[in-house]
């Protein structure tokens, strides 16, 4: 995820923990994801589309966190 943010994304995890709480966030619902999809664990609660659709809420959210900061180190 983000391969151009690799290094930021490192350094943002130790540093803010909101951002890290999206990014354990986001992983977790990946690994349910692929759990589901691959007969792994049945379905919870919520569909995979309904996780999908949360993950990608995570991932937009931790887009727009790395920006702001790659914005503040250039300038």
């Amino acid at each position: 995820m983000f391969p151009e943010y690799r290094d930021l994304i490192s350094k943002i995890k130790n540093s803010d923990l909101h951002f890290q709480k999206l990014f354990d966030q986001h992983n977790e619902i990946d690994q349910q994801i692929k759990n589901i999809t691959s007969g792994i664990a049945v379905e919870t609660n919520k569909t995979v589309e309904e996780l999908k659709k949360e993950k990608l809420k995570l991932k937009d959210e931790m887009y727009s966190i790395l920006q702001k900061a790659a914005d503040k180190l250039r300038n």
